[in-house]
């Protein structure tokens, strides 16, 4: 035995305490160690570079609704009706996605209100297989829609996708026109349809209906488009601009109507409804 294993073991040494893994996050854009606290209090907003997080469909919710919402049923839907197979199941896949979430699939809605005004919000979780266009999405948020025609108010979608889920093949690119029905007969009814573009929202997300609202809003940074970067580069052979797709682009040349930090959202949101919802009372 050497001296510093004699010395090791006749010192009183404290045993090593076990540190949650979660304590801090690193953020992805400037690399900074946040402590998880700080960064859930701040929104999951980097104190540093101010790069805007992702954040799950229930803490959205309760970030934009007043208190009491409802949140509405998930639909029912066939759940593998081309019985898919890659390197998984698509059956595995759900299960493995549910496992890891709290909701069936990626698109979560609630009915309530903002700052009292009467609103129905949807949200795309990203968690969920990359907030996936399938069925249950399509169909969730037609019944969200047809839930603020019903109340009379507004409808408000937070998206965040990956485009449509290849699992389902043509019924995923169908809910596209699906959900573009339903933005026209909210149009019709003159009830106000607000898109809030968050991080990353892309393919048949962006083809659809995000790009359908009245008022298209963007939290900052947010990469938004339909195809990637790189196949756009080599389809046209040329080096695309500086911070092409992302939300304060997108701003300046006129596709987003302003680009809002996440703490300043709902005020933001309840401002707007005050202006397209005047004389709307509570429903």
């Amino acid at each position: 035995m050497s001296w510093l294993d004699r010395v090791r073991n006749s010192l009183p040494f404290v045993p090593k305490k076990d540190t949650p893994d979660n304590l801090w996050v690193k953020c992805p854009n400037c690399a900074e160690m946040i402590f998880s606290k700080e960064y859930e209090e701040n929104l999951n907003v980097c104190p540093r570079c101010d790069h805007h997080g992702r954040i799950g469909a229930d803490r959205r919710l309760s970030l934009l609704l007043d208190d009491g919402y409802e949140l509405l049923s998930p639909p029912q839907v066939r759940e593998d009706p081309l019985r898919f197979k890659d390197t998984k199941k698509y059956t595995d896949r759900l299960k493995a996605a549910r496992a890891a979430n709290p909701h069936n699939d990626a698109f979560t809605a609630g009915s309530g209100t903002i700052d009292g005004h009467p609103a129905v919000v949807g949200v795309q979780d990203f968690k969920f297989m990359g907030g996936s266009m399938g069925m249950a999405v399509g169909t969730a948020f037609c019944q969200a829609a047809q839930r603020a025609l019903t109340r009379k108010c507004a409808f408000i979608v937070v998206t965040a996708a990956g485009g449509a889920r290849m699992q389902e093949g043509i019924l995923s690119l169908m809910q596209m026109p699906k959900a573009t029905v339903m933005t026209r007969r909210l149009r019709e009814a003159g009830l106000p349809y607000i898109v809030v573009l968050t991080d990353p929202t892309t393919g048949g997300v962006t083809a659809s209906y995000a790009m359908l609202g009245d008022i298209h809003i963007a939290e900052p940074g947010a990469l938004i488009g339909f195809a990637g970067q790189r196949v756009i580069q080599d389809t046209i052979r040329e080096k695309l601009p500086e911070g092409f797709q992302r939300a304060e682009y997108l701003r300046k040349h006129g596709m987003v109507d302003m680009v809002v930090e996440r703490k300043d959202l709902k005020a933001r949101l309840a401002t707007l409804l005050d202006f397209l919802q005047p004389d709307r009372e509570a429903a």
